[in-house]
């Protein structure tokens, strides 16, 4: 995610919208990717895939992500891009959490089951959300950013969606889908196409691992009924 602002910044024309120009800024994108980028990018990807699928391995492949994102933000962008890398160290301690949770054990079954958040985990996850949301923006205004509340928006709505997941909350999902929604315009809009297309890939492994734990949890239903 780090070249997305290093080629932001160094456009101070940004070209006329059009496909040739999308493609020129996408093939761009790629030449300039580091390995680190590679590999962050890729981990976060398959770290999604094992979401959906309900394994725990979500989490040792994000943290490798996370951990890379937040040095190229920190010591590799010029300048720095502190709110990013902080964010992501979030995510790198989410995912401890998260990872500790997943592999707790009760008497009923080897690990704790996917389920809907409560009433009260909704709440405490839509004023986790407001809180973050709007601190993020209120430091955002002393940016240069052209785009405050979106990104507040996104960064807000993925902070709930990590603290879902880590309770194994089907919820996160729809979190997720709503962070997704918002990043791919907002990447567009950035000229960020490589990660406009990255965003649509997890907007749909997203909505897959809906579906997929849906099921699961139908699975589940019915096996606690049988004897």
């Amino acid at each position: 995610m780090f070249l997305q602002y290093s080629l932001y910044h160094q456009l101070a024309h940004p070209p006329r919208l059009t496909l040739q120009s999308i493609w020129h800024v996408f093939l761009e994108n790629i030449r300039q990717l580091s390995w680190q980028e590679w590999v962050s990018t890729a981990m976060q990807i398959l770290s999604v895939w094992y979401a959906r699928k309900n394994n725990v391995l979500v989490y040792p492949t994000g943290i490798i992500g996370v951990l890379l994102a937040a040095y190229l933000y920190y010591f590799v962008s010029n300048p720095p891009l502190y709110a990013d890398a902080t964010l992501n160290l979030y995510y790198f301690f989410m995912s401890v959490y998260g990872w500790i949770q997943w592999n707790k054990r009760n008497e009923q079954s080897l690990q704790y089951p996917i389920s809907w958040c409560t009433p009260n985990e909704r709440i405490i996850g839509l004023l986790l959300g407001l809180i973050f949301g709007a601190g993020i923006a209120w430091i955002l205004q002393f940016t240069d950013s052209n785009t405050v509340l979106l990104d507040a928006l996104v960064s807000a709505t993925a902070i709930v969606a990590m603290w879902w997941m880590a309770k194994r909350k089907t919820d996160h999902w729809i979190a997720w889908i709503a962070s997704n929604l918002v990043a791919i315009p907002l990447n567009m809009y950035k000229s960020y196409y490589l990660f406009t297309v990255m965003y649509g890939l997890f907007l749909f492994m997203a909505l897959a691992g809906l579906f997929s734990w849906k099921k699961i949890m139908a699975g589940q239903s019915v096996n606690s009924t049988n004897p």
